[in-house]
């Protein structure tokens, strides 16, 4: 014979992890719509990782997406963005770069 204690108490742990999922799915969920809304007003979900405070806006510079904080003018790069633009002209990019940092 079962327990019904033990029934009740099984019962009661996946009403737990069921409500702890759906709690994860909907800050998932939050997150992502946030992020969609940046991506459309040019901004970053990111904050700058120097200063803590400024959102980074991505700019392009030789077709290369870069990461610019709007508070202190950081330029972050992801993986691979430097090996592209060292492909180019290095003296146009840093001149094209520092012309929109103004």
């Amino acid at each position: 014979m079962s327990n019904p204690l033990d029934a009740r108490g099984k019962g009661l742990e996946e009403e737990y992890f069921h409500r702890k999922n759906q709690e994860a799915i909907e800050k998932l969920r939050e997150k992502m719509r946030l992020a969609a809304q940046a991506k459309e007003a040019g901004t970053s979900s990111m904050k700058c990782p120097r200063c803590d405070g400024g959102i980074l806006k991505e700019i392009f510079i030789e077709d290369v997406p870069i990461d610019t904080c709007d508070q202190c003018a950081g330029v972050w790069l992801d993986s691979g963005e430097m090996e592209k633009l060292t492909k180019t002209d290095i003296a146009r990019w840093f001149r094209s770069l520092w012309a929109r940092m103004e």
